[in-house]
C-alpha cells in the first residue's frame, strides 16, 4: 500500500516557486543569478500600510478572527468593488482568504464534483489546473492565439461548454502573458454565458491594477450584470499593492458560494493572518497614490525588456497590456544546439540551459499550457533586467548562430 494518496500523484509542484526556489539557490551558492522567474513586485510594501500592521500588534490585535475574515476587512472590500466596479455586495458575499491561490482553491472544493469540467483558456496561471484536479475536476483546456492578442473567443468559449461544464475561469490581465479583455471582447463573452446558465464565470482580477498605454481595466460583470448570481470575483491585495508575503486575498459571489467556501477555509486554516488582515484593511481603505511609482517603473521596464527581446534571433514578444510579464515565443531556438553539442527539444531544456549556463532563470511555457513559449517577469530592477536581457541574447546568438 502506497503511503501517499493518488491525490497528490495527480497534481505536480508549482513550477514558478519551483524555478524561484532553485533560482534562490544557485543565488546563496554564490552564482550571479538573476531571477526573472517570481511572480512578485520588487517594491517594499507602501509604509502607511505597514504601520497599519505595527499598530494592530501594539494594540494586541494578534487573536482568532472570524475565519472567513474580520468585519472591517470584508467591509473594505465591498467598498473598494462599489467604488472601483460599481458592483453591490454584503458581507455574507465575501470572504478574506490566506492569499488569492487559498480563494481559488476553496472555490473549487466548495463547488465542484468528480467529472465537473472546468473552462480554462491557455496559456492560464499554472494552479487553475490543478487546483481544479484536486477537486476531482476536469480541465478543459481552450488554446488561444497569439495572433489574437492569447484572448479566448466567443466562438471558442461556446464550443467548448458541454452540459458537464460548471465554470470558466477569466483571468485578465492574465499570468503569464500579459493579455488584458476590452469592455466589447468581454460584452460578446458574456453573451455567450447567459445562453448557459448551468456555467459560473469565475473572474481573477489579481493585476487589474497593473495596467499599460491607457487601456481601463473592466471586470467581467460590469457588462453583464445578468451573470451577477453566479459569478464569482477573485482578487488580492499581494500584487497591486507589493503585499505578496501579507498572504491576503478575497472573493465576492453568491452567498451559498461564499458561505461554503468558509466552511472548507474553517477546517483548513481558518482565520488569515489577523495583523495582515489589518495592513490589507488599510491598503484597500487608504491613499492609492502608492500604485502610481510601481506602475511607472513597470510600464518603463516592459517597454524596455519588449524591445530586447524582440529584436533577438530566434525570439519574438507579444506587448503585453497589463501585469509584470512577458511571454516571448522561442520557436527559432528548438532544435538549435548549444556551443556544447546539447540540442535544445523543449523550453524546459531550454529554460535549464538559460539557468546553468547564463544565469538567467525563466520559467518555461509548458507549465502555462502553451509552448514554445518562456515566461519572464519585468518586476525586477533595471539592472538586473539589462543583466538578464544580455545574457538571453548572447544564448539566442549562441544558438542561432548569429553574430
Amino acid at each position: 500500500m502506497s503511503v501517499l494518496s493518488q491525490r497528490v500523484g495527480n497534481v505536480k509542484p508549482s513550477p514558478t516557486l519551483a524555478v524561484d526556489a532553485k533560482a534562490k539557490a544557485l543565488k546563496a551558492a554564490g552564482k550571479d543569478v538573476v531571477n526573472l522567474g517570481s511572480g512578485e513586485p520588487d517594491f517594499d510594501t507602501p509604509k502607511h500600510i505597514k504601520k497599519a500592521a505595527i499598530k494592530a500588534i501594539k494594540e494586541g490585535f494578534t487573536k482568532y478572527t472570524p475565519a472567513p475574515g474580520t468585519p472591517e476587512l470584508k467591509n473594505a472590500v465591498i467598498a473598494k468593488l462599489k467604488k472601483d466596479h460599481g458592483l453591490e455586495y454584503t458581507p455574507d458575499q465575501v470572504i478574506v482568504t490566506v492569499g488569492g491561490k487559498q480563494a481559488f482553491y476553496n472555490m473549487a472544493q466548495a463547488m465542484l464534483n468528480a467529472g465537473d469540467e472546468v473552462i480554462i483558456p491557455a496559456p492560464y496561471w499554472v494552479s487553475y489546473t490543478d487546483m481544479t484536479i484536486l477537486a476531482e475536476g476536469k480541465p478543459v483546456i481552450v488554446d488561444t492565439a497569439e495572433e489574437r492578442g492569447f484572448k479566448m473567443t466567443p466562438a471558442e468559449l461556446e464550443a467548448a461548454i458541454t452540459p458537464q461544464t460548471k465554470m470558466v475561469v477569466f483571468n485578465s490581465p492574465s499570468n503569464p502573458t500579459g493579455a488584458a479583455y476590452s469592455r466589447d471582447e468581454l460584452a460578446a463573452l458574456g453573451a455567450v454565458l447567459e445562453k448557459y446558465p448551468h456555467v459560473f464565470p469565475v473572474v481573477d482580477d489579481i493585476y487589474e491594477k497593473i495596467i499599460y498605454d491607457g487601456v481601463k481595466f473592466t471586470t467581467l460583470l460590469e457588462v453583464a450584470p445578468s451573470l451577477y448570481d453566479r459569478t464569482i470575483v477573485l482578487n488580492g491585495v499581494s500584487k497591486a499593492y507589493a503585499m505578496t508575503g501579507w498572504r491576503i486575498g478575497y472573493a465576492a459571489g453568491p452567498k451559498e458560494v461564499i458561505k461554503a467556501m468558509g466552511i472548507i477555509q474553517s477546517q483548513s486554516t481558518s482565520n488569515a493572518c489577523s495583523i495582515a488582515q489589518r495592513a490589507a484593511q488599510e491598503a484597500l481603505n487608504g491613499p492609492q497614490k502608492c500604485i502610481k511609482p510601481m506602475l511607472k517603473a513597470f510600464h518603463e521596464r516592459r517597454n524596455f525588456v519588449v524591445k530586447r527581446l524582440n529584436a533577438m534571433p530566434g525570439v519574438h514578444c507579444f506587448n503585453p497590456q497589463g501585469a509584470f510579464y512577458v511571454y516571448p515565443g522561442v520557436e527559432g531556438l528548438m532544435g538549435k544546439s548549444t556551443p556544447e553539442g546539447k540540442v535544445i527539444h523543449s523550453t524546459l531544456e531550454l529554460a535549464d540551459y538559460l539557468l546553468e549556463s547564463h544565469n538567467v532563470a525563466v520559467v518555461p511555457g509548458v507549465a502555462f499550457g502553451k509552448d514554445p513559449y518562456l515566461r519572464l517577469s519585468f518586476a525586477t530592477s533595471m539592472e538586473d533586467l539589462k543583466k538578464a536581457m544580455d545574457r538571453i541574447e548572447t544564448a539566442a546568438k549562441l544558438l542561432t548562430g548569429t553574430k
